[in-house]
């Protein structure tokens, strides 16, 4: 199977194969086909096998056709609108339309916020056929008056899952009501929630339906590997890993801005090139050093969740929770961003104490126990105590993106498989798992 074979443009087949694309991924090889059909799609997609392409390009190919017609007066109205969720994916996913679409006569513009609104107004006064946009700099717009949605044929809302999880169905909502009722609707989600399926079901008419990866899974090329440890002893712990096993090009998480700064600056006194990148860094700076860390002049780049969505690396060896992530499910989009596209990778997850009852979530969710490994001198207390997760998206009770019924409180080291379920911080009662050092079999090499 060819790109040329998929009904494709030879411009558009010219322009990937200088990419140095020949053979289309499976969601490309399903989803291609159905955008150019003209109908709606509703697709499901792990990060990092080729969806942007997967829509990017059919979108391309119904615009440059020369059998449609656009407005025959006036200026050239915008075309197609893709909304993002954050300013990295945003610019990803423009580049990859300038890229592909490069011997084509259509123009396309970035959106976002961070940035100085008025050269955003300048570009929009000449052609835009493709609009790549947040929610909420689009809608500053909107209130200004600078844009004009009145005539978008094809809409495509990007990592759905994450849009909703980020707070902008409001926004969402208001954009919709913008757009002309007769287009073209496109829903790529990494996941499937019950949120997402009623999204899907007010937004789309008799869509066609593409799933390429089991639901939450995770890619089979990824290898997941546990490291207990004590929660003071983490930083130490992942300066060795790095300088013990010469990785570079590490992508780290962790759940807040704060934690993230103070990552890196201990890496860097430790002689390891390390960034910090989330929400509070100005776009200047976070572009800066996601071009550093792709480029790999930066060893390590450190991330909260929000922030490392668009962080697209070619062959990304590791990423590693240096804190697991309140909601299992961001455990998913982490990991995503290794083993893309057939390449190999490696998940590492350090966990204290306080974190065991995550990990267990974590492991729920997969349906498989990630194996564990102890590293010499690094050995965990086992007498230690959890502190409960007072820090991160959804660690308080009934904060945003907390799973109803879920709690994130610690576990007990001391607490095995038989033990009786407590009542947590946030009033829930958890029934309690084993923690790394005491699972079956005693794993603990």
């Amino acid at each position: 199977m060819s790109f040329a074979s998929l009904g494709l443009s030879d411009e558009i087949v010219r322009a990937v194969t200088e990419r140095g694309y020949t053979v289309p991924t499976p969601i490309q090889m399903q989803a291609i086909p159905a955008v150019m059909s003209g109908g709606d799609l509703l697709a499901g997609a792990q990060t990092g096998t080729g969806k942007t392409a997967g829509f990017v390009l059919p979108i391309l190919h119904r615009l440059s056709d020369p059998n449609v017609k656009g407005p025959s007066s006036g200026r050239p109205p915008i075309r197609a609108l893709i909304l993002i969720p954050t300013r990295e994916l945003a610019a990803q996913v423009e580049e990859s339309v300038r890229d592909y679409g490069k011997h084509l006569k259509l123009n396309s513009m970035t959106m976002i916020g961070g940035v100085n609104i008025n050269p955003q107004i300048t570009k929009l006064r000449g052609r835009v056929d493709i609009l790549v946009a947040t929610p909420g700099r689009l809608l500053d717009h909107v209130q200004q008056k600078t844009v004009d949605l009145s005539h978008v044929e094809i809409l495509v809302l990007d990592e759905a899952d994450r849009m909703l999880d980020m707070g902008f169905i409001r926004d969402i909502k208001k954009i919709l009501a913008l757009l002309p009722k007769h287009r073209q609707n496109l829903l790529f989600s990494a996941t499937f929630s019950d949120e997402i399926k009623a999204l899907a079901d007010g937004l789309l008419n008799k869509p066609a339906m593409i799933e390429v990866a089991r639901r939450n899974a995770t890619a089979d090329n990824v290898a997941h590997k546990v490291y207990p440890v004590d929660r003071d002893k983490k930083r130490a712990l992942l300066s060795h890993l790095i300088k013990e096993h010469n990785w570079s090009q590490v992508l780290v998480f962790t759940r807040t801005k704060h934690g993230a700064n103070q990552l890196a600056e201990h890496l860097i006194k430790g002689g390891i090139p390390a960034l910090a990148i989330h929400g509070n860094k100005s776009q200047s700076a976070r572009t800066r050093a996601l071009s550093e860390f792709k480029d790999g002049s930066l060893r390590v780049l450190v991330a909260t969740d929000i922030a490392a969505r668009g962080i697209d690396v070619v062959d990304l060896p590791h990423v590693v929770n240096f804190e697991l992530p309140n909601v299992p499910e961001d455990y998913v989009h982490r990991i995503g961003r290794t083993g893309r596209a057939g390449a190999s990778g490696e998940a590492v997850s350090l966990v204290c104490v306080d974190e065991y009852k995550l990990l267990a979530d974590i492991e729920r969710l997969l349906k498989r126990e990630l194996p564990e490994e102890v590293v010499p001198g690094f050995e965990p207390d086992r007498n230690a105590k959890p502190e409960p997760i007072q820090n991160g998206r959804g660690s308080t009770p009934g904060g945003r993106g907390q799973p109803r019924g879920r709690s994130s409180a610690p576990r007990s080291p001391s607490q095995g498989r038989g033990a009786a379920p407590t009542r947590e911080a946030n009033g829930n009662v958890a029934t309690p798992r084993t923690p790394p050092l005491h699972r079956s079999g005693g794993r603990h090499r």
